[in-house]
């Protein structure tokens, strides 16, 4: 058996996309998975499995919500030992920082700096970012909602072709928490 992670995008955050977290514990575990548990209301629920892999898992409870809620939400899985290495390779001091301050954006591919070579950093300080493994990694002293720089990296020329959602650090640090705790 394998802990994972669900990181579903947009969801109960305003608009029409409200998956219940309780609905979504009792899908998961219609699919057949173990110990399922939620974090927040934002799409963040923990599970044990013995088949498939991370993209596989993600595309069945992909097509498990549009069948059971009517409409397409992005889904990322990730197992306890990818979200650990996330937490670890932070380039920015975690532990000085406020969990507001430091962000995670999930990608569904590794993508190399190439892409993000139009984005002018210097331009964008305090605030910064980095690239790591299928993550980009934001300090964003104000917090995301007053982040110019967050508002560049989102420009869906940057994004194309790839799955993303984001989850500030506590969130990131309680996630590889839970999956290590899961049984």
């Amino acid at each position: 058996m394998t802990t994972y992670a669900a990181l579903l995008r947009g969801i109960n955050v305003g608009g029409s996309k409200k998956v219940p977290m309780a609905d979504l514990r009792t899908l998961l575990t219609g699919l057949g998975h173990d110990g399922v548990a939620t974090y927040l209301q934002s799409g963040n629920a923990v599970f044990t499995s013995d088949h498939g892999d991370e993209d596989s898992l993600a595309a069945e409870i992909t097509t498990a919500i549009g069948k059971h809620f009517g409409f397409t939400v992005d889904v990322l899985v990730r197992d306890h030992a990818y979200l650990e290495a996330v937490r670890a390779a932070c380039p920015f001091p975690a532990a000085e920082l406020e969990g507001k301050q430091l962000h995670v954006t999930y990608l569904s591919e590794t993508v190399d700096a190439t892409r993000f070579e139009g984005i002018d950093q210097p331009a964008f300080l305090p605030e910064e970012f980095r690239i790591g493994d299928r993550a980009l990694y934001l300090y964003a002293p104000e917090g995301l909602g007053r982040s110019k720089l967050a508002e560049a990296l989102s420009r869906p020329r940057l994004l194309k072709g790839l799955t993303v959602t984001t989850r500030n650090w506590n969130t990131v640090v309680k996630l590889a928490e839970l999956t290590t705790s899961h049984p």
